[in-house]
């Protein structure tokens, strides 16, 4: 599979990384034997680009992807993990609240609880106890985790202490992690960040990394790397109930993306194989992120990549006024 470098870092991911949120009970369980599995499947498709986090399951994430990757040759793949939230054990007696919503949508451990932390000391406590889980010795990148309320100690903490740890060696490139483009955009204006991940802004329905987000990347060197294609499930399977954004689809997105599912079957491939696609075609993408939770759905995704989408599928879909990305916004698009 393609590898492409992160911004001027040495670090090489794959185009098609593995979400490892849902291998950390993301909504619903996973067993622990189905979670290597989908790891295991990930490898065997070449996907060498592995992303997780602290708040993915309490750590639980951190620790199966830690596991299932134990015995894979260290320089062969990448691993990135996030900082911002730290994980505290619990009082003696303190039952953690119930999962629930977006933001806790996880099984919760019963021995510790999500706190958020942008300091200094913070970021470097979050790096060691996620090499701990993981049972690495270095973090190939790390990501600021939804710093949205959290822009000033983000910006004044948080990014010195990466670029500190990125000098010491511990993670090999840095950047932030969001559902949007402003702060991303900042941070690629005032740090020296080696990528973004941008989540749910670079899609077939949502084209707002392209007014500053990716031409600012593109001026600077810097790469994106773009999470969330499917919109949350609307783009995976468009139906009455679908989700948009961890919430119920509107009905004017349903019928559109309706109807781009028209156009794409008419050329005999699924909608996910164009919303897989899409993003990749920008220089400034250096690789999509899905999560998976099992094996079926790690090959699922991998055949999606090698499916050739031909011009005329995004010039129609154009010319029926479904992809609305701005006039010429696609003039550095390829093939794929």
């Amino acid at each position: 599979m393609q590898r492409n470098r992160l911004g001027r870092s040495a670090v090489e991911i794959t185009r098609l990384s593995f979400g490892a949120a849902a291998i950390g009970n993301l909504f619903t369980a996973v067993d622990p034997a189905q979670a290597a599995a989908a790891v295991d499947a990930a490898w065997d498709e070449g996907i060498r680009y592995f992303d997780t986090a602290p708040h993915y399951g309490l750590g639980l994430s951190e620790r199966r992807l830690g596991e299932a990757l134990r015995s894979r040759p260290r320089d062969a793949y990448a691993v990135s993990t996030k900082v911002g939230r730290v994980l505290d054990p619990l009082p003696a007696g303190e039952v953690p609240a119930a999962a629930g919503g977006l933001s806790e949508g996880f099984a919760v451990a019963a021995t510790h609880r999500r706190r958020w932390d942008f300091s200094a000391d913070g970021v470097r406590r979050s790096i060691e106890d996620s090499l701990e889980r993981l049972g690495l010795d270095r973090i190939d990148i790390a990501y600021l985790h939804d710093p949205d309320d959290h822009g000033e100690a983000a910006f004044r903490e948080a990014y010195p202490a990466l670029e500190r740890l990125r000098a010491e060696g511990v993670v090999g490139a840095i950047g932030a992690g969001m559902n949007q483009t402003a702060m991303l955009t900042r941070f690629l204006r005032d740090t020296d960040v080696d990528a973004v991940l941008c989540a749910g802004r670079y899609t077939l329905l949502d084209h707002s990394a392209l007014t500053t987000l990716l031409p600012e990347a593109a001026a600077r060197g810097r790469s994106v790397v773009v999470g969330g294609v499917f919109n949350s499930g609307l783009l995976a399977e468009p139906r009455p109930g679908a989700t948009y954004d961890y919430t119920a689809a509107p009905l004017s997105l349903l019928d559109r993306a309706l109807r781009m599912k028209a156009v794409v079957e008419g050329y005999g491939l699924p909608l996910r194989a164009a919303a897989l696609h899409y993003p990749l075609a920008h220089p400034a993408v250096a690789g999509v992120l899905v999560g998976t939770r099992s094996p079926d759905e790690v090959r699922d995704a991998a055949a999606l990549l090698r499916a050739e989408i031909p011009d005329a599928l995004w010039d129609e879909l154009r010319a029926e006024g479904l992809l609305t990305d701005e006039p010429g916004g696609d003039g550095n698009r390829e093939g794929n």
